[in-house]
């Protein structure tokens, strides 16, 4: 099985940066994609950034020139430069591994980290 951990979270003030890093482990499939995704309280989880196998990235409009994603292969490891925080990025932040055999995808998640923004 896939193991997934996030680091990196943290209380923050508004204006401030936070780095995490989410590292796989465990039996990895097929690696199709990487990602965040984040769940503030009373919404759904929502897409942050994820990035392709093929390098193709996608950012939520509300984090874009804010937020880089980025992720090094050889360590299995992705990880989300966040600067310019804003309160309402206060949310619970999920690494998502994307993986795939000849015969089956799916998606496996990290337990999540706080993230929390400080006006």
């Amino acid at each position: 099985q896939v193991q997934l951990v996030e680091s990196g979270g943290g209380l923050v003030q508004a204006g401030g940066s936070l780095r995490l890093s989410c590292v796989a482990s465990g039996s990895i499939p097929n690696i199709n994609a990487m990602g965040w995704y984040r769940q503030a309280p009373g919404k759904q989880r929502d897409l942050v950034a994820r990035i392709t196998s093929g390098s193709s990235i996608n950012y939520a409009d509300s984090v874009k020139g804010r937020f880089t994603i980025s992720r090094d292969n050889a360590k299995n490891t992705v990880y989300l430069q966040m600067n310019n925080l804003k309160p309402e990025d206060t949310a619970v932040y999920y690494c998502a591994l994307e993986g795939s055999t000849w015969f089956t995808s799916r998606t496996y998640w990290g337990q999540g980290t706080q993230v929390t923004v400080s006006s």
